[in-house]
């Protein structure tokens, strides 16, 4: 790096460390603005960006960080595959011009690819790959020192879940800007909803329910050529070890609904669910279907909450997606922002709009990092992920777990630090007939 830009990096992380103050000062008279605006008075530093992860969510995340108020760069970009790290691009300066920043020395492939990026003059760095790297690329950013914005799950077994709880509270100690992609936490309709139940709308809770019931998703045909750790790679939905199951990868953000209303985490749970139709080989080693019962604050005198989870990987069947909760005064649907008395009547909703959480979620984080401001969601971003972890861990061994018996669990999918290559041998292979085993209650054990 050159004088002039270590100067200019320096510059720019002063103000980063001091727009906070700058920001207060400026509130007594600015208080017609808004956040961004507030914060970018007098200024017109750059937040630099990287970003680990080039597929679909990372491509999105990058643009919606790039969408945000005040001047934003993509300047550096990581993937395992150079063809998603190039369309990546692509599709980004198409959108965005030259906000995109990015030579070929700062383009990183392979499986090491994340530390080229930390390694470069950026501020915040955008962790879209698939979560089972999550935990060792988020560790990876807060030891560099950077804030961060990593999608969700953060892990995809209890070892991922402790590692990443352990990062976030170094994040802390280093007072790191960090946001998890549970972005119906920066939806205005939910937010205000959930104030409400909170401040008793529906008095007392008693139990509640939460929906990610649909057909699936995306399937990559494997190709003549192919490893099995590239197989895998490209279709990393079908295997535990990189996703989680859909309960983790999809099911985490309604889950994360309920946590939220109960301002803690499920003491045990038990569960059923299998593969009944998507049985195929393309769709490697996860289920079709889980159903949950999940129990929040037991106590010796009963005083708890049963929270039933469904979801579902089938298509030409009953689709829901959203949370509800009923009460001793009440009941809400979360997704539609609507309360109800006793007998089932609209008592409030709140109408059009206060949606649209995934860019919210981004300005929320971009005015936050210019006014100084350093909220962490590490931690609740981890516990919810442990949460579907341990909704996967009881249906897959048919057992009933507690919640201090799961997270503490010796029970690692992969050690991901050992892979360096499409050459490697995955933790899972499959069967001379190409499929793979699939996990079966009553035999399965952690």
């Amino acid at each position: 790096m050159t004088t002039d830009a270590r100067n200019t990096s320096a510059t720019r992380r002063r103000f980063l460390q001091t727009s906070s103050a700058s920001a207060a000062a400026a509130g007594s008279v600015l208080t017609g603005l808004n956040a961004v605006q507030a914060a970018h008075v007098g200024s017109d530093e750059t937040i630099r960006l990287g970003l680990i992860g080039c597929g679909g969510r990372g491509t999105g995340a990058a643009g919606q960080a790039m969408n945000t108020e005040g001047p934003t760069k993509l300047v550096a970009v990581a993937d395992a595959f150079e063809n998603n790290l190039e369309r990546c691009l692509r599709n980004l300066q198409k959108s965005h011009g030259d906000k995109v920043d990015v030579p070929a020395e700062r383009r990183f492939v392979g499986f090491d690819a994340y530390k080229g990026v930390l390694e470069q003059d950026i501020d915040l760095v955008l962790i879209a790959t698939p979560p089972g790297f999550r935990p060792q690329h988020f560790e990876a950013a807060v030891a560099a020192g950077r804030h961060v914005f990593a999608e969700k799950p953060v892990a995809v077994d209890p070892a991922g879940v402790r590692r990443f709880l352990e990062a976030a509270r170094v994040s802390k100690e280093k007072n790191l800007l960090v946001q998890i992609g549970l972005q119906r936490r920066h939806e205005r309709a939910y937010m205000e909803t959930m104030k409400r139940v909170k401040d008793g709308a529906i008095g007392r809770i008693v139990s509640a329910r939460a929906y990610w019931n649909g057909g699936g998703v995306w399937v990559r045909p494997r190709k003549p050529g192919q490893t099995e750790m590239e197989y895998q790679m490209r279709n990393w939905y079908y295997f535990n070890w990189l996703c989680g199951d859909h309960i983790t990868e999809q099911h985490i953000h309604n889950l994360d609904v309920i946590n939220w209303l109960m301002d803690d985490y499920p003491v045990r749970a038990q569960g059923q669910g299998g593969r009944q139709v998507r049985t195929g080989k393309e769709y490697g080693e996860i289920y079709d279907h889980f159903f949950v019962e999940f129990t929040y604050g037991e106590n010796p005198l009963g005083d708890h909450v049963t929270m039933l989870s469904q979801c579902r990987h089938i298509r030409n069947c009953w689709n829901r997606v959203n949370e509800y909760a009923a009460g001793s005064a009440g009941s809400v649907d979360f997704g539609a922002a609507r309360i109800f008395d006793e007998k089932g009547n609209v008592v409030w909703e709140y109408g059009p709009g206060g949606r649209g959480g995934h860019q919210q979620e981004h300005h929320d984080l971009f005015a936050d990092l210019r006014a100084g401001r350093r909220p962490n969601e590490a931690e609740y971003g981890a516990k919810s992920t442990m949460t579907s972890i341990l909704g996967r861990m009881v249906t897959y061994t048919g057992k009933e777990m507690t919640w201090d018996e799961a997270i503490n669990a010796d029970h690692q999918l992969a050690d991901v630090d050992s892979y360096h290559s499409f050459s490697d041998t995955p933790p899972v292979l499959p069967r001379e007939d190409m499929t793979y085993a699939i996990p079966m209650p009553g035999t399965y054990t952690i």
